[in-house]
């Protein structure tokens, strides 16, 4: 007999299915992340399935013998759900579930389920919401003509519809609300950061892949009490605090959520709200994970996620975290981005990385020129703290300036005068 506290989790079986194309790397990397994946959505991994494939099956994704062997290991195992690594159509869960007899999801359903049960907030309570009914509606199977009444004959005419149209047109319904709610909190997002503009700091975002270590970064760099863990996906919820440069500037620095290879394009979608709050920032700290066996391949994964944000033109400095777990650091992935290596658990480099934050900052100068309202004199001011005034007239509608400052703070001043 099972221990009684293993009986609270569910008993999960892992499949994979390599394709020609796929490097054996990658493939073994997102395997083992799925397992982390499962873990952390509090399933117990028994065993795993590889099927290598010139081409996927369209009914079953791995095909009908290898079906068969997954349906009789299930059986025996006492297996209670089954994992694939790769997206199911419809066809293929269903097709899957009746020949395991057992629960069948993949990649993107199961982070689908953490996201669930770690979003804290409205907020992310609403986008995971959202993102699992995009997920569902193209899912929705009809249970057989018995639901149906449309059928000819009496009795059958006029405005019925079946089950399955039903739960279409609700799910539709909750869609349109959850969106317009998440418009609501997108215009409450943009009136904070309008006030953040009234003192003009420059905005900083963590970003990177998922337990890359951000959370603890700004726990250390802010002294605030954040909740960080050794698990997938621990912050959902953005969170900003203030921090003091070696040069006593202050930025705020915000963390935000983790990213994933192959991160369900339903999240990115609905998580858009929350990561406005990168497309806002001024420089990025994209932290990395320089002990992970594919920290280029997550590199790319968190580059890939920033293009489809149109993020990678800003500053950005790389972060590589976790360096004291590192033997030789020329096995750490060579970049052009400004870098800096670190161990934000042990409070490695923090000195250096806050002077690299101010290098990067002050860097790019450009010409400014203004015409400042008499309302607003601590603009003035600020031009004369951060950038060099060259000419400053004092005319009827405000005061007229040239100058010359870093691009960063320029774009601060300049969206602080909309």
């Amino acid at each position: 007999m099972r221990e009684v506290q293993e009986k609270t989790q569910e008993r999960a079986v892992l499949v994979g299915v390599k394709l020609p194309h796929m490097d054996e790397r990658q493939f073994q990397d997102s395997l083992a992340e799925l397992t982390s994946l499962a873990d952390t959505a509090g399933a117990k991994v028994i065993g795993r399935f590889i099927q290598v494939r010139q081409q996927p099956d369209a009914a079953t994704l791995i095909g009908k013998g290898k079906t068969e062997e997954l349906a009789g290991y299930c059986q025996e195992a006492e297996v209670d759900l089954v994992v694939f690594d790769r997206e199911l159509s419809p066809a293929q869960a269903r097709n899957l579930e009746n020949k395991t007899g057992v629960k069948v999801i993949d990649r993107t359903q199961l982070i689908l389920d953490i996201f669930a049960r770690r979003a804290q907030t409205k907020e992310g309570k609403l986008q995971v919401e959202l993102a699992q009914l995009k997920y569902l509606l193209p899912r929705l199977a009809g249970q057989g003509t018995q639901l149906s009444r449309l059928g000819g004959g009496i009795g059958t005419r006029g405005p019925g519809e079946t089950k399955l149209e039903t739960d279409r047109r609700r799910i539709r319904k909750r869609i349109a609300d959850l969106g317009k709610e998440l418009k609501e909190v997108q215009q409450h997002r943009a009136l904070l950061r309008k006030s953040r503009r009234g003192e003009p700091l420059p905005l900083v975002s963590l970003v990177g892949y998922t337990n890359a270590g951000k959370s603890t970064l700004l726990r250390m760099l802010s002294g605030a009490d954040i909740t960080v863990e050794d698990k997938l996906f621990a912050t959902l919820d953005p969170t900003t605090r203030r921090v003091q440069l070696p040069n006593h500037d202050h930025i705020l620095l915000t963390d935000t959520v983790g990213f994933i290879q192959n991160l369900p394009h339903h999240l990115v979608a609905a998580f858009r709200a929350t990561l406005e709050e990168v497309r806002e920032a001024d420089l990025l700290l994209h932290v990395a994970d320089a002990a992970h066996p594919n920290c280029e391949g997550q590199i790319r994964a968190v580059e890939s996620v920033l293009a489809s944000l149109q993020c990678l033109d800003k500053p950005l400095i790389v972060v590589f975290n976790k360096t004291d777990m590192v033997k030789d650091r020329e096995d750490i992935p060579y970049t052009t981005y400004p870098k800096v290596h670190i161990s934000a658990l042990k409070g490695w480099g923090m000195q250096q990385l806050l002077n690299l934050i101010v290098e990067v900052l002050q860097e790019r100068y450009v010409n400014l020129k203004l015409s400042v309202p008499y309302k607003h004199l601590d603009i003035v001011s600020l031009l004369h703290q951060k950038g060099k005034v060259q000419k400053e007239e004092y005319r009827a509608d405000g005061i007229y300036i040239e100058a010359e400052i870093s691009r960063v703070w320029a774009e601060r001043l300049k969206k602080r005068l909309l």
